[in-house]
């Protein structure tokens, strides 16, 4: 197994959500519909704005490496829902599967034998697929701590759930 090889093993584990953090998929099972737009105590956004929010920045950094037309959203309000914006059950589940998606084509990229990890990605200022992928798993295990305990102090894990 070369460097190479390991490096990348190691950056699908960081995008499939393996290792010292938990894992989106088992952040977000069985979240109750009726809490989806809930305000936790002195919190200025709902369980759904944070998975949105999580879900549109890896959209955008999947599409920072993918476009070469690329322009990046305004910050903050085009990384975030407007605060007083709510979702349908249906809506949050499309937020769920779009940010499943897009951790799957970000696997196959990283995955991609041909895909230069440690190459400059054109039009950048000397960002590399590395550099992406680290700022995202980082990006994406901070706030999917933050989802988990919002439900702790929600209360909206499942009962019986093993802490």
């Amino acid at each position: 197994m070369t460097d190479t090889d390991i490096l990348r093993k190691q950056l699908l584990e960081l995008v499939d959500g393996r290792g010292a953090h938990m894992p989106f998929d088992a952040a977000v099972a069985d979240f109750p519909a009726e809490a989806i737009n809930r305000r936790p105590p002195n919190v200025p956004y709902t369980p759904w704005h944070l998975l949105e929010h999580i879900r549109i920045a890896q959209w955008d950094i999947l599409d920072y490496m993918r476009n070469r037309a690329y322009i990046a959203p305004n910050w903050p309000e085009e990384y975030w829902p407007a605060r007083d914006a709510t979702a349908t059950p249906e809506q949050f589940a499309a937020t769920v599967a779009a940010f499943k998606a897009d951790r799957a084509a970000l696997h196959d990229l990283v995955a991609d034998p041909a895909t230069d990890l440690l190459a400059a990605i054109p039009g950048t200022p000397g960002h590399t697929v590395l550099r992406e992928v680290r700022l995202l798993g980082d990006h994406n295990a901070y706030h999917i701590g933050e989802f988990a305990i919002l439900r702790q102090v929600m209360g909206t894990w499942p009962a019986g759930r093993a802490e």
